[in-house]
């Protein structure tokens, strides 16, 4: 089984304590988001890899030694400022976490997301290639893939239109950015990829790969996994164990929440020892263990 900490909310930057006393538990307990009543039972004994998603490695980097499974990490690193990212630490200190990380789980393992891309009249084209060289620049030699993918049509999204205010992502667009990005990674040394993506940037020197391939799945584990069923990007399956509405980064193109009330209340409902992110079991839930 792989684990994805998480797709659902970022449980590294705000719930690290809570996964690690799960992980020293033995156990952890995911509400299904569609049929509440059923709670998935996940043994870590049943575990072959954790892939962390975050904004912010900070809060897990002095843990990561007591966990004996196989680590991908993937970092979203965007340029986006306050109105766009309220609460993301200062950029300049995931940097220097990233090169932290760098050297306790490897290059190989580690992934940044430059994710997503929106064009707008503060962060035109030209802001997005400017600040993706100055990333590539400051992690040349601590990272080797980047992923990149472009604003989607999110309720979030659409919710703060007023803030974000887009501009259309036309083909000039796409060349301009798939042009200088391909040229920038290779400068530096890194392979830059999509994530999900309809539009084909290969021609422009983009790698065709998925986040999470079968052969690199494999590699990690030396087992065999099938493609991800809930998703048609190519990645192996995943078994995602955050909670939507969770997040207290508030983005604003966030697809992962939605309901900015619903997240506080879930923080409130939150406790660090707990089998379950948010909240507690209940005598009627269905507990089922999961083996994959």
């Amino acid at each position: 089984m792989i684990l994805n900490v998480s797709g659902r909310t970022d449980i590294v930057a705000f719930y690290s304590k809570w996964f690690m006393n799960r992980y020293n538990e033995g156990y952890v307990d995911v509400r299904n988001p569609f049929y509440p009543k059923l709670v998935s039972r996940i043994y870590f004994d049943d575990v072959d890899l954790i892939v962390f998603c975050t904004k912010n490695p900070l809060p897990i980097l002095d843990d990561l030694d007591k966990i004996k499974k196989p680590i991908i990490f993937h970092v979203t690193l965007t340029p986006y400022g306050k109105d766009i990212e309220p609460n993301v630490i200062p950029k300049g200190k995931i940097v220097e976490t990233i090169k932290r990380l760098s050297e306790i789980v490897g290059v190989d393992n580690l992934y940044v997301r430059y994710d997503p891309i929106l064009i707008n009249d503060r962060y035109d084209v030209s802001y997005h290639i400017k600040s993706f060289e100055s990333l590539c620049t400051k992690l040349n030699g601590y990272l080797k893939h980047i992923i990149v993918s472009l604003v989607d049509d999110y309720k979030n999204v659409r919710n703060n239109m007023n803030v974000l205010k887009l501009h259309k992502i036309d083909d000039d667009v796409l060349k301009n950015i798939g042009e200088n990005f391909s040229k920038i990674a290779k400068e530096n040394g890194m392979t830059v990829q999509t994530c999900y993506e309809k539009n084909d940037l290969s021609s422009y020197g983009f790698i065709s790969s998925p986040c999470l391939s079968k052969e690199l799945a494999y590699n990690l584990t030396g087992k065999k996994f099938p493609k991800w069923k809930a998703r048609d990007c190519g990645c192996v399956e995943m078994v995602d164990i955050g909670v939507y509405n969770s997040c207290k980064h508030f983005c604003k193109y966030c697809y992962a929440n939605y309901d900015e009330k619903k997240v506080l209340e879930n923080v409130k409902n939150h406790d660090d020892n707990s089998s379950l992110l948010v909240g507690y079991l209940k005598e009627d839930d269905e507990i089922k263990i999961r083996k994959k």
